[in-house]
């Protein structure tokens, strides 16, 4: 996965909230055309100004788009409110015709997003991604889309680099995601790109989803939900979480849950998508970016109550999650606190 950061983020628009587009094509699945609103829906700042405004449009003028399920929703904006827009989400459709097929877009898809501004970040949901695909927007970029479509989509789009194993993949302007949940994750990371770990938590809290699902995560996990006839590793990660500050050894991990080393391995990587030693460094970054924003503690204090050590360490990485230095990433933020809108950049 890479997270580049974006160079047309909220920081880009001033104090005003950063414009939000969701594509609705005929259909569409009403529970991802749901998700931007409801993530995007819900940022205030210090003053309880909103730090985004979502709007949904169609290819046609404002009037019903069908969904897949057996009802239509009346979407209020035509095409142009594309031109409006910094950031453009398109969902999944199950009625993409030519676009899924043949890999061309219709000419009245066209005629829609030729309204798109120079700059616009860009966002897909699923099978959204052939949409940009189909655009040529993807072409020579890594992209991701459902496990069952990943396939199809890299023969459709030969040019394109499909990922078919990532929950989301962050292309600094372009975005893509699985299916369904993927697409809360990657609504989520936008907003925590933009705005910082404390924002995007409480997000997170208010609709009742993980704060953070890594982007690199597998889209399928072996055993997703652990059978209750079977031990957890959910007593070692919580352990963990409230050690991260100390060295951490995967025996005493395992010895939590009264397991050997290799058995709990195995079992933690089938609940969590990856190994004990990946999520460890999942928290410890995210530890750190708390408090990086939230306090004024050294960059060498934060490394030692991250887990990392040394600010060597740490900064290593930062810089290959986040692709900035821990300092950079708390101007960054210091300045948000400060300024409505503000978002990452460097």
């Amino acid at each position: 996965m890479s997270e580049e950061t974006s160079t047309s983020g909220p920081a880009d628009v001033g104090a005003r909230p950063h414009r939000v587009v969701v594509l609705a094509l005929d259909g569409l699945l009403p529970f991802e055309l749901g998700i931007p609103h409801r993530i995007f829906g819900r940022p205030k700042d210090d003053r309880g100004r909103p730090l985004y405004e979502v709007l949904t449009c169609s290819v046609r003028p404002p009037g019903p788009v069908e969904t897949d399920a057996d009802f239509a929703i009346h979407v209020p904006h035509g095409p142009e409110a594309l031109a409006t827009a910094d950031t453009v989400i398109v969902p999944a459709s199950y009625e993409l015709g030519p676009v899924f097929e043949e890999g061309v877009l219709t000419d009245e898809l066209a005629a829609a997003l030729a309204h798109l501004r120079p700059g616009t970040r860009l966002a897909s949901i699923c099978t959204g991604v052939y949409v940009l695909a189909a655009a040529g927007l993807l072409d020579g970029r890594p992209a991701t889309t459902h496990w069952a479509q990943a396939e199809h989509l890299q023969r459709l789009f030969p040019r394109v680099r499909v990922d078919p194993d990532v929950l989301f993949v962050d292309d600094g302007d372009v975005l893509t995601s699985a299916g369904v949940a993927a697409g809360i994750d990657l609504c989520l990371h936008m907003v925590r790109r933009d705005h910082g770990t404390a924002v995007a938590n409480e997000v997170a809290r208010r609709t009742v989803v993980p704060p953070y699902r890594e982007g690199g995560q597998a889209q399928f996990i072996a055993l997703p939900v652990p059978d209750p006839q079977q031990a957890s590793t959910t007593t070692a990660r919580a352990w963990a979480l409230g050690r991260l500050h100390e060295p951490i050894q995967l025996r005493d991990m395992a010895a939590q849950e009264s397991m050997s080393v290799r058995t709990f391995t195995r079992r933690f990587r089938e609940e969590t998508g990856v190994s004990p030693g990946q999520w460890l460094t999942q928290q410890r970054v995210e530890r750190a970016r708390h408090l990086l924003e939230s306090t004024d503690r050294s960059v060498d204090q934060v490394a030692r109550d991250a887990g990392f050590g040394t600010a060597q360490s740490m900064r290593q990485h930062l810089q290959a999650a986040l692709g900035v230095t821990p300092s950079a990433y708390r101007r960054t933020f210091r300045a948000g606190a400060e300024e409505p809108g503000a978002g990452l950049r460097t």
